[in-house]
């Protein structure tokens, strides 16, 4: 169970979001400061989402996806809160509302579009006002702007555009670069696209794919397809500068969105979690295979990377089609699908992957993918990299370590299996720069030189 209280921009109310584990759905109370009585249960079942915006006096805005998939916003009057008086202020579009921030007393609203951010303007009645532009496919992070202001700021970040702050100024409709790091890059001697593989059931899986401008498709291209597909969580164009030397190198960096996140809304969450969790594996090698067919490299060229749920990810593809990968990354991964509830926060991920011991049928989905429980004896896997860390919370080590003993027991022995394991640190936030150098350059050394073996 977990608890956000914060107070209203007006002082007049203490508001209260409670969720349990990592369910995007959540309820929502509210105590008038004002008086003395307990908080008020506005929204007491856990049906949608209810992201609170703003108030005017008793009536609350909220983003919700109860009855929209992708996202609206609909106004509540707390003094007549029966829901035929709810009204919908700014209606469910093809994009995913992502967030928004009310700012000029307008909303502004950040849309997913095929996996990249755009910015749209509406009235508080939810008229539109137009787009605010951004440089180029990216993200936008930390909206942030008061009620009365005249100017916006946000963080705007893609590929090759390293995380800049911008001021939006409501008066001339142009943003203008707040701050910016400098990064000792040339961007403009790349370039990124976008392009669709076509999953087994006929679903289009959007993928970003970066790399030097006049890349020639010879089939011989090192490489790097990066996924997540889970918990709600959309793979946005996010600027990392670990992974510039492997573009400055002449690789091809490639990123999968995946059903289980949220690119397409609720549904395409849906539609990777518990027994079609199948789904994200099937994009994920279907976004391998357009990658060959298309002539951008070849299996012994292609390393595939995933972290935490994506180490689940890669765990499961790198069994399923061995074939396909020329080199493994499997970071901080979840591997035992029948028992990793029983270990710290695994308890919380049932809603996402089910529970094996309390439900049979659950049992059977998750058997069948299960990676600890899908190696096979005699086969010679492609080279693989697993790493976690000695204090990951999270994601207990006893997975990756299970992981490459098991591996390593099955395999003939043809390629490196191996396993990394940090000491003094966690799965991955609050690790120190120092630790972040470390790992990424023996990762992407083992990826790069294991494709070039």
């Amino acid at each position: 169970m977990g608890f956000l209280p914060q107070v209203s921009d007006d002082g007049r109310y203490l508001l209260l979001t409670v969720w349990e584990g990592t369910d995007p759905r959540n309820r929502f109370y509210y105590h008038d400061l004002a008086g003395q009585g307990d908080f008020v249960r506005l929204i007491d079942v856990m049906e949608a989402k209810y992201e609170f915006l703003a108030n005017d006096g008793p009536v609350f805005y909220f983003i919700t996806d109860l009855a929209a998939g992708n996202g609206r916003i609909i106004a509540i009057d707390i003094s007549q809160p029966d829901r035929a008086n709810w009204r919908e202020i700014v209606p469910e579009s093809e994009d995913v509302v992502e967030t928004a921030v009310v700012v000029h007393h307008e909303f502004i609203i950040d849309y997913l579009h095929h996996a990249h951010h755009r910015l749209s303007r509406y009235s508080l009645n939810g008229a539109p006002l137009g787009e605010i532009n951004l440089p180029t496919l990216g993200s936008v992070a930390l909206l942030t702007g008061k009620r009365a202001h005249d100017a916006l700021y946000f963080i705007f970040q893609s590929f090759l555009y390293p995380p800049t702050v911008f001021r939006y100024e409501f008066a001339t409709h142009t943003p203008t670069i707040w701050a910016q790091p400098q990064v000792a890059f040339a961007p403009d001697a790349y370039n990124t696209t976008q392009v669709f593989a076509e999953s087994p059931d006929g679903t289009r899986v959007p993928m970003f794919l970066t790399h030097k401008k006049g890349l020639t498709l010879t089939g011989n291209n090192p490489t790097l397809l990066y996924g997540y597909g889970g918990f709600n969580i959309s793979l946005p164009p996010a600027f990392s500068p670990a992974r510039l030397a492997w573009l400055e190198q002449g690789g091809v960096y490639a990123q999968a969105n995946l059903r289980g996140g949220t690119e397409y809304g609720e549904t395409w969450h849906q539609a990777g979690m518990l027994d079609r969790k199948q789904n994200v594996f099937d994009d994920f090698i279907a976004a391998a295979e357009w990658l060959i067919a298309n002539g951008y490299t070849r299996p012994s060229r292609l390393a595939i990377e995933g972290r935490s749920n994506g180490g689940l990810l890669v765990a499961a593809c790198l069994l399923q089609r061995p074939d396909l990968y020329g080199a493994v990354h499997c970071g901080v991964p979840v591997i035992d699908m029948l028992r990793y509830h029983k270990f710290t926060a695994g308890r919380y991920w049932t809603s996402e992957y089910g529970n094996a011991e309390e439900n049979p049928d659950h049992f059977q989905f998750m058997m069948a993918y299960s990676p600890l429980h899908n190696v096979c004896d005699g086969l010679s896997y492609p080279p693989t990299l697993i790493t976690t860390a000695e204090t990951d919370d999270r994601v207990v080590p006893m997975h990756a370590e299970k992981f490459a003993a098991t591996l390593q027991a099955a395999d003939t022995g043809r390629h490196p299996l191996l396993l990394r394991v940090e000491t003094k640190a966690g799965h991955g936030l609050g690790k120190p720069t120092s630790k972040l150098i470390e790992e990424s350059a023996d990762v992407y050394s083992f990826l790069w030189t294991m494709l070039h073996s």
